[in-house]
């Protein structure tokens, strides 16, 4: 198994009954990434166990619907995709949020597919925000989380500190950014994003997607905060979007 992965969050609306949202979760994953196939769910002690193909509506829902973790049955490559629902009273603006993973490895197939995937989640999810990281960068990412309300100005990477979830107004202020970042519309416009004049840089790295949200790069390699450039390159993007985070007013 390839040590290095890419991890994608995304977070979007409660589910309601008889939302369609995590069968399209599932299928816009398989045609996003070529080959894929999410026929299998990881038991509770790990062992693989294969989901049924029928059509029928109540195997699909089976199958996809209702999943918790599937996965693409290789062990040497594994491929998962997991969902949970998160309550209120840990979500920006007190509103309950459906939250997708997915991890796969960070080789060359994974890394072509990283928009593409990106994008077809969160666009069937209806998310408000989502995004592509390195596996590397999760603890950077835990680190500039303030647990304190007069703690440290800059996580020790040098990075702004962000406020927990519960304490951002609004879920569709994104939470923190990372490699591809996924913008809703709504997104978009609470933190001020597309500016012609001041995101030039930002747009030639980025596309609009069917429901007039955005994807943007950040870098083309895979970030990485050893880079000078690559760091400095999220550090400007932090400082052009006050918002993200919570640091200052929508």
């Amino acid at each position: 198994m390839n040590p290095t992965r890419v991890l994608l969050h995304a977070m979007a609306p409660a589910l309601v009954s008889e939302d369609t949202r995590p069968l399209a979760v599932v299928h816009a994953m398989e045609r996003a990434m070529p080959g894929l196939r999410l026929a299998w769910a990881i038991g509770e002690g790990g062992e693989l166990i294969a989901v049924s193909q029928d059509t029928t509506r109540g195997a699909a829902r089976r199958r996809s619907g209702d999943f918790l973790l599937l996965c693409n049955g290789d062990p040497e490559h594994i491929i998962t995709l997991s969902r949970s629902e998160v309550p209120g009273i840990l979500c920006p603006g007190g509103k309950a949020q459906f939250f997708v993973f997915a991890e796969w490895p960070m080789d060359a197939g994974g890394l072509a597919a990283a928009a593409d995937v990106l994008e077809g989640v969160a666009e069937a999810a209806g998310a408000y925000w989502a995004q592509v990281i390195p596996e590397t960068l999760t603890l950077d990412l835990a680190d500039q989380k303030s647990r304190v309300s007069k703690g440290p100005a800059k996580s020790p990477r040098g990075l702004p500190m962000l406020k927990q979830s519960r304490e951002i107004l609004s879920p569709d202020i994104p939470e923190h950014l990372g490699w591809l970042n996924y913008w809703s519309a709504a997104a978009a416009r609470a933190i001020g994003f597309p500016d012609p004049a001041r995101d030039a840089e930002l747009l030639s790295r980025s596309r609009r997607t069917e429901s007039d949200g955005w994807v943007v790069r950040f870098t083309e390699a895979p970030l990485d905060l050893d880079n000078p450039a690559h760091f400095q390159a999220l550090l400007r993007a932090y400082e052009r979007f006050p918002v993200i985070g919570g640091r200052a007013p929508a």
